[in-house]
């Protein structure tokens, strides 16, 4: 599933690219991905304002006082295809003709629309956004964008991972893990406690701060959570750096996907030894969910 370091990087890429461009017309191919009906296609005829992100979620503001939600879930992709431009020069510098993130998959180089594409934007210059996902879990919303807060899933997320550096947020999100009887894993994982932290960054950051998934958050003493939300911090910074682990950004059909489990110390290693005590890393399910973990560096 893409987290917030792919959302994030995605993020970035598209606002060098559609920034100042208009919404010329949408095409719905997929209508259980749209959370919106044919009347309201007008609102997004508009030029792209803005972009930004809250928690696992790209939001694209546009001029009229109207915005984009896009949720990737699992699956979900979005690509930015220029190709009738040929190539965009910009201050001297030849940007790529294609721009995806998400879910990798063949589609983010592939001809487009495919059998995954669910929503297409045109855009004024003739460019394209397409809103792929294999599973059909994520969707596009159009709102007002004064209403974006009173969204039902916006408004239940807890703080950015970078707000943790201020005490007060801290300190509430502190008092939420101690007064807890779940696992930490599972906590971490919760978009009410911490936005944008999945599975991935949730097993990289138990490791750093040295706590067995399976720990019960009342468990935990304060300088072990004070560890924790540092590493999250720490963590998701380090995978933003390096474009994630699912992003790809696709010049024609060459590709270079997101660095980051290149330098992974726990998730997809299992059976490997552990690059700070060299004891096998193994693999179990806490609520669910694939995870990682060494046992000497994270007893329970």
């Amino acid at each position: 599933m893409p987290e917030l370091p792919e959302v994030e990087t995605i993020k970035r890429g598209l606002k060098t690219r559609v920034v100042g461009k208009a919404i010329r017309s949408i095409k719905v191919l997929e209508p259980k991905s749209a959370f919106f009906n044919k009347e309201d296609e007008k609102f997004a005829i508009s030029e792209i304002s803005k972009i930004k992100r809250r928690g696992k979620v790209l939001i694209l503001n546009l001029a009229n006082g109207y915005s984009l939600m896009f949720h990737l879930k699992m699956t979900g992709q979005i690509v930015f295809d220029g190709a009738k431009q040929e190539k965009e020069i910009r201050r001297n510098r030849e940007y790529e003709i294609r721009f995806a993130g998400g879910h990798p998959t063949s589609s983010m180089a592939g001809e487009l629309p495919d059998k995954s594409t669910r929503v297409i934007f045109e855009l004024d210059d003739g460019s394209k956004l397409f809103f792929n996902d294999q599973r059909k879990f994520g969707w596009v919303k159009i709102v007002p964008t004064k209403e974006i807060v009173k969204d039902s899933l916006i408004k239940k997320m807890g703080p950015e991972p970078e707000k943790l550096t201020d005490k007060q947020v801290k300190s509430l999100v502190k008092n939420k893990i101690k007064n807890s009887s779940r696992m930490i894993k599972s906590i971490i994982l919760d978009q009410n406690i911490i936005a944008g932290v999945g599975n991935i960054y949730a097993d990289e950051a138990l490791f750093f701060a040295r706590i067995h998934p399976e720990t019960r958050g009342r468990d935990l003493t304060e300088y072990k959570i004070d560890s924790l939300l540092d590493a999250v911090t720490s963590v998701l910074k380090t995978a933003t750096g390096h474009g994630g682990t699912s992003f790809t950004n696709y010049v024609k059909v060459d590709g270079a996907k997101g660095r980051y489990l290149e330098k992974a110390w726990v998730f997809r290693r299992e059976g490997n030894p552990c690059k700070r005590c060299g004891a096998t890393i193994k693999k179990i399910r806490v609520g669910a969910r694939g995870t990682h973990y060494c046992p000497n560096c994270q007893i329970k």
